[in-house]
């Protein structure tokens, strides 16, 4: 705020602008705010989170030839509860894998 802006200002206006600044700013030192709430200082010089520059990603992937196929399908509607034809079409929802480890001896 420049000072043309503060000459404008009414007598109440800068008293009320004084006795904001004159207020600390409230940390969980200065008040009953937790911690957590605080700004986070040096917030420049923090690290930035996620993976290392460089590290390669690896994600499990789904076998193309699995030994089983399972179709889960509603039998009734969800709102009424009538049968569904049997040769409705129907969309893929989502896809998992359910893989059997073998038991470790030791």
């Amino acid at each position: 705020m420049g000072r043309s802006e503060l000459e404008r200002l009414s007598k109440e206006e800068l008293i009320e602008l004084v006795l904001r600044l004159q207020r600390p700013e409230q940390t969980s030192r200065t008040s009953s705010k937790p911690p957590s709430r605080d700004r986070k200082e040096r917030h420049e010089q923090a690290k930035p989170g996620g993976a290392k520059p460089g590290h390669e990603g690896h994600r499990w992937v789904i076998s193309e030839t699995p030994d089983t196929v399972l179709a889960h399908r509603s039998k009734g509607c969800g709102d009424c509860g009538a049968d569904l034809p049997v040769d409705l079409a129907a969309d893929r929802v989502s896809l998992s894998e359910h893989i059997d480890l073998p038991v470790v001896v030791a």
